[in-house]
């Protein structure tokens, strides 16, 4: 079942699943975390990985905002179908959706590495558990330069980025924070 949010990507509504397997990133935060990115890096041309991908709201984003090239990775079936209807009806190429658990995702052999690493992961996903994925997207998956955001609840603190990844900046939105991070 799905419902459809205030979102768009294109001018066009993107669906969510409904319930709380997805807790989609609002559509401030992704306005602030896009125009934080633009002081950071160059989207536009960029290879942009969104982990945890949800709703795909924020690789559609990205896209719209012309990356070349998005992969969208969501282990949850019905979130992986939702975010299949999205990319069919923004009706853009360049998204590509990748159904499988994000860390057995980043245990494969990378192809290109990316210029931007999204990462909104459950709340209930460990600082640590987050962090040996983030170690791995340093290690294989990102250029030397590239942007990573993750997004922790608020009432978690202080993020501790792994080896490779340097901290920039945090912004707080209610209840999560995103996290800006460096690959060294």
């Amino acid at each position: 079942m799905t419902r459809i949010i205030a979102g768009t990507a294109r001018g066009r509504p993107l669906a969510t699943p409904a319930g709380r397997v997805v807790r989609p990133t609002a559509d401030r935060v992704r306005e602030a975390m896009f125009s934080t990115l633009a002081g950071l890096t160059d989207v536009a041309g960029a290879r942009f990985l969104d982990l945890y991908a949800g709703s795909g709201a924020v690789g559609l984003e990205a896209l719209s905002r012309g990356a070349s090239d998005v992969v969208l990775v969501e282990a949850d079936p019905v979130a992986a179908q939702v975010i299949t209807d999205n990319i069919v009806a923004v009706a853009t190429s360049g998204a590509r959706l990748v159904r499988r658990t994000v860390e057995r995702f980043l245990q494969e052999t990378p192809g290109e590495p990316f210029d931007i690493v999204f990462a909104d992961p459950p709340y209930e996903l460990t600082d640590a558990e987050l962090g040996g994925c983030l170690a791995l997207v340093a290690a294989s998956w990102s250029r030397a330069g590239a942007v990573v955001v993750a997004e922790r609840p608020t009432r978690g603190g202080a993020w501790p980025w792994p080896l490779g990844l340097e901290p920039i900046k945090e912004r707080r939105y209610g209840d999560g924070t995103l996290w800006y991070g460096r690959r060294s």
